[in-house]
């Protein structure tokens, strides 16, 4: 794919004295001089926007410059959209908790498999429970037996800082 610009130049801002010219429906026109682009674009009632500048010669399209900001407004959109779809949860346990409270931090951590959002199951470990770390890990396994099993690791149980920490993700 040809690189595109942020801020594309548009009529006569277009510097190249060759371009080639896409129409408003995407077909190819061919090579032109930049003014028989110009006239034509103002036949049309629309405007010349350089799409790719780095192409030789540069690649400009016919439409209306409106409609070419509004769509690349919603593309960003839809790109951020995205990329909060993806954000890191965290749930934090401990080895005293009861079940009951294990139970409800699993039905947490199902629901946040469910909108499509990767978790992070923290147990934390508090003064002399730092030295029993196999019992620990025996609790997170206990507790990972409870969540919903259509999960995966993303990455495996590492102890560090104030206890243990595994981060999963929805299959």
């Amino acid at each position: 794919m040809l690189l595109t610009i942020q801020n594309p130049r548009v009529n006569n801002q277009i510097t190249a004295p060759e371009v080639m010219v896409i129409d408003e429906e995407g077909k190819a026109l061919g090579k032109m001089g930049r003014e028989a682009a110009l006239v034509l674009a103002k036949e049309k009632g629309l405007d010349l926007i350089e799409i790719a500048a780095n192409a030789k010669p540069p690649v400009v399209r016919l439409m209306s410059f409106d409609k070419f900001r509004y769509q690349r407004e919603k593309k960003l959109k839809k790109q951020k959209a995205q990329e909060k779809g993806q954000e890191m949860k965290q749930v934090q346990i401990s080895i005293r908790e009861a079940l009951h409270d294990l139970q409800m931090k699993a039905e947490r951590v199902n629901s946040f498999l469910a909108e499509g959002h990767q978790v992070e199951i923290m147990m934390t470990l508090r003064g002399r429970e730092k030295a029993n770390k196999d019992f620990a890990k025996e609790k997170l396994r206990d507790f990972m037996k409870i969540i919903n099993p259509e999960h995966k690791l993303i990455m495996e149980p590492r102890v560090g800082g104030r206890g243990i920490a595994l981060q999963i993700t929805k299959k």
